[in-house]
């Protein structure tokens, strides 16, 4: 996947758009030292900061005073020559250094990603640290923050390009045997390998018996409001908002869609849904609200129940969810709830803290960071799946099964290098000759 980088220079405004104190213009490419010359009159010392007065070069009119910065590649980014204007923020000042930049010869305007693609090509980033690029911007919680700088800092990548590493030496070690029997190899090589890969089987099978709790840290910890009409889920959703966030009425089968909130409890991302109120009869649309609460009931980290302490019979709690379930006395202030139940208010307010704290516990223990890197994403637990059946295929191979041995390791490589991106047939050969010094 090391392809070499799409050729030619590109810019763009790489901090965010709009009015702002400072705006960030990036080019990268061989021509970026052209255009800092083109615009700013001369090309800085590596990595410091110069001031300069830019100008248009086709027209000579002022543009901007700005500090510009000059990376020679390979030290740089992306990798290649980097050039970076400090520009006035305002959106005219922008607009026009951008114009004068897509005036010049051999520069075009970036697309999505392209530096950060280009840093990818020449090796500065692999795929899980590019990933974890995208949701340390996407972060709204410190402990999203967190897991997402881990994997920038190239801890998950570490891990698996280690597993892939004790992969391809015990590949090097069946390939001997398969194809230099004339060599001085170990006839018990493959043998002595077996052990290597079932250790290796069992480290990702622990990696990936997880719960799920890297993916889940990254969309949130899905709690689910539901229970019968007119129980106060929607009163309460706004409650933990802080904001009129659902339509609240006394008219039954008001809410017919699930209606998402993004929470921050003490640092963990936490996502509340308003659903449908559960009954029997309803009609077609409402009916349509009822199935999608069922199916996010099914799909949630924690349910609330409300059952309206204002009336003489509630309906009881649902059977057979996987789910843990938190049943919640609601509209305590017009009824009183049993004891020791977790009863709130929306009205005085009674018992929100308390239930908070609750959720914050449910979402601590669910989502809480181990010291190891986390999976974090569906393609990476897919790899992981199919390494490990490779695996597994292996050590279930007989004895004079060789060859069915090195192809299960090598495919089981393959799909842990798709994960960071890092596939490579010459490894090998690589470990082959370096450790039975073949040929000599």
């Amino acid at each position: 996947m090391r392809e070499i980088a799409t050729a030619g220079t590109v810019f763009a405004l790489s901090s965010a758009p709009g009015r702002a104190g400072i705006a960030v213009v990036r080019i990268s490419g061989p021509g970026a030292g052209r255009a800092l010359a083109a615009l700013g009159g001369r090309v800085g010392r590596p990595r410091r900061a110069l001031r300069a007065r830019l100008a248009d070069p086709g027209t000579g009119a002022a543009l901007d005073d700005a500090l510009t910065l000059w990376f020679p590649g390979p030290a740089s980014a992306t990798g290649e020559d980097v050039a970076e204007l400090h520009l006035h923020g305002g959106p005219a000042v922008v607009t026009a250094v951008l114009g004068a930049l897509g005036r010049l010869d051999g520069l075009a305007p970036a697309g999505p990603g392209e530096f950060t693609r280009r840093a990818f090509h020449n090796g500065k980033l692999d795929l899980t640290e590019i990933e974890g690029l995208a949701d340390l911007i996407a972060a709204e919680t410190e402990i999203q923050r967190v897991q997402a700088l881990r994997q920038l800092e190239g801890g998950l990548g570490a891990l698996y390009d280690g597993w892939r590493t004790e992969l391809v030496r015990c590949l090097g070690h069946v390939e001997a045997g398969v194809d230099f029997t004339d060599e001085e190899v170990p006839d018990d090589i493959v043998m002595r390998s077996r052990g290597e890969i079932e250790v290796l089987r069992c480290k990702i099978a622990a990696h990936l018996d997880d719960g799920r709790r890297g993916e889940r840290l990254r969309g949130g910890f899905a709690v689910v409001i539901a229970g019968p009409p007119n129980a106060g889920k929607s009163s309460l959703l706004n409650a933990l908002a802080r904001r009129d966030a659902a339509i609240v009425t006394d008219e039954p089968g008001t809410t017919r869609d699930v209606i998402d909130v993004a929470l921050d409890l003490d640092g963990y991302p936490v996502l509340v849904s308003d659903t449908a109120g559960l009954r029997a009869r309803a009609g077609a649309i409402e009916a349509e609200g009822i199935r999608r609460a069922e199916e996010r009931m099914a799909g949630a980290d924690l349910v609330l129940w409300l059952r309206d302490a204002s009336r003489a019979d509630p309906p009881p709690g649902p059977a057979g969810l996987a789910a843990p379930v938190l049943e919640v006395w609601s509209k305590s202030d017009l009824g009183a709830a049993p004891d020791g139940g977790m009863a709130v208010s929306v009205v005085t307010g009674a018992g929100l803290a308390r239930l908070v704290g609750a959720i914050s516990e449910k979402a601590a223990a669910g989502l809480a960071p181990s010291e190891s890197p986390l999976l974090t994403r569906n393609r990476h637990r897919q790899a992981l799946e199919t390494a490990q059946a490779a695996l597994a295929r292996a050590l279930a191979a007989g004895p004079a099964e060789v060859e069915i041995v090195a192809e299960e390791l090598r495919a089981a490589a393959h799909a842990l290098g798709r994960v960071t991106g890092r596939v490579d047939v010459e490894d090998v050969l690589g470990a082959i000759f370096a450790e039975f010094c073949i040929g000599k």
